[in-house]
């Protein structure tokens, strides 16, 4: 696991790597819906799993680039509601200085289609 309790690590180069994070309600289903479109990912390899944390490797069409994407659900215990919460997602391209912008759309595409549910 590349957390600690204050979240994912940080992106090192804004020009390949993004991290984002969203304070939600029904953080749990939402968590387990993220991590199921993650998954259905095209060239997507699921490294590891768990309740509060996954880790997949998407890799370009082409040249089959790897990048690193992580989800994971923050424990908020300042919240009374425990349905509510924060989930951060991280994505980051192993190789090059420049993504062409994939990392952002793949992370604005798993929140985008999560507020479809």
């Amino acid at each position: 696991m590349t957390f600690t309790a204050q979240g994912l690590p940080p992106i090192s180069n804004p020009l390949n790597s993004v991290l984002m994070e969203k304070k939600l309600i029904n953080v749990d289903q939402k968590f387990f819906r993220l991590v199921s479109l993650a998954e259905s990912l095209p060239r997507t390899e699921v490294l590891e799993s768990g309740k509060n944390y996954w880790r997949g490797v998407c890799r370009s069409a082409i040249f089959r680039f790897p990048d690193d994407l992580e989800i994971l659900k923050l424990d908020v215990r300042s919240y009374v509601d425990r349905s509510k919460g924060i989930i951060q997602i991280r994505s980051a391209a192993r190789l090059g200085q420049s993504d062409l912008g994939v990392n952002l759309r793949r992370v604005e595409y798993l929140f985008n289609q999560l507020e479809k549910i």
